[in-house]
């Protein structure tokens, strides 16, 4: 490794944050394949109250940091690495992202701290700011950012016990794992 800075994003949700409800992502997908084939390839954003409120408590079922937030922050107090919080999380999800970015201290560790308030499609919003920040670096839980992202950017996967199966080179069942992993880079 050089002594150049290692620069890499975390997005929030299923990598920074332990949501079980991530499990259902993939039969979500599927399903709206099936039914929804003109937004097979588009990320809903929700527009009625009914909606936002849903998306919402789909958020609030966040058990809390995921295991390997402490090692993260011990990485980062030692200044290895530069890292950011790059989050697709949308407009209305605003109050709970900043409640969370207090709770994980995030401002303290993290040179920056970013969610997608213009509601753009998130692996569009996720590419800019990888180029934007210049990341050697992106971790993401979701399988279908990361097949979009992996021809423009090295991305780390944090993998659904549900998409365990799928081939992919630089896959993680945790953000431990990726934590040991990057320390290995910086060593």
């Amino acid at each position: 490794m050089t002594n150049k800075k290692l620069r890499v994003g975390f997005d929030l949700d299923g990598v920074l944050l332990y949501n079980p409800a991530r499990i259902v992502r993939p039969i979500i997908v599927f399903l709206k394949k099936i039914f929804l084939k003109k937004e097979a390839d588009k990320f809903h954003y929700p527009k009625t109250r009914l909606q936002k409120f849903v998306w919402l408590l789909f958020h609030k079922v966040v058990f809390g940091p995921a295991l390997g937030y402490d090692q993260l922050k011990q990485m980062l107090k030692t200044k290895k690495i530069k890292a950011y919080i790059i989050t697709g999380r949308n407009e209305s999800l605003e109050d709970d992202f900043n409640r969370w970015i207090k709770k994980l201290d995030a401002k303290k560790y993290f040179s920056g701290c970013y969610f997608n308030n213009n509601n753009e499609q998130p692996y569009l919003f996720k590419e800019r700011m990888i180029s934007k920040l210049k990341l050697d670096l992106y971790i993401e839980d979701n399988w279908d950012i990361v097949s979009y992202l992996n021809s423009k950017a090295k991305v780390y996967w944090i993998y659904n016990i549900l998409d365990r199966g799928k081939k992919y080179p630089n896959k993680f069942p945790s953000l431990n794992s990726v934590i040991t992993k990057i320390k290995k880079l910086t060593e």
